[in-house]
């Protein structure tokens, strides 16, 4: 199977904004966020789909997930933080973490062409990691 594009950010063969890592996941920044804190908590194995991985992975991921959801939250300072499984842009297992006060937030479209604010997202990063 080919390396996705998360298998090489955890490979450390393409750059990230990395907040948090264990033996299960890595948490980063999303560089097109949707919302300022747009965290993605991507599984270790490369495996399509979150219900496909085993037990102990799947619970890591979401014990994960909180922890980054509450840190945002405090860090960004938003009521609140969706939380979504999607599974169609990359073909590996993750969560999307999005920060947001109002919904409509949520049904905007992210800006795939604009180039990224490596900078604020370093800077933010930072803030969010432990």
């Amino acid at each position: 199977m080919e390396d996705s594009v998360f298998t090489k950010i955890i490979k450390g063969e393409v750059p990230c904004h990395k907040v948090f890592e264990d033996e299960f996941c890595m948490v980063f920044l999303d560089i097109h966020p949707l919302t300022e804190g747009h965290a993605l908590v991507v599984a270790k194995k490369q495996i399509e789909f979150v219900w496909d991985l085993p037990d102990e992975d799947y619970q890591a991921i979401m014990k994960t997930a909180k922890r980054v959801a509450l840190k945002l939250r405090e860090v960004i300072g938003t009521q609140y933080v969706s939380e979504r499984i999607v599974g169609v842009d990359v073909p590996h297992a993750h969560v999307q973490l999005i920060p947001f006060n109002d919904p409509s937030e949520l049904s905007k479209q992210q800006d795939m062409e604009s180039e990224p604010d490596h900078e604020a997202l370093a800077s933010l990063a930072k803030k969010l990691s432990f």
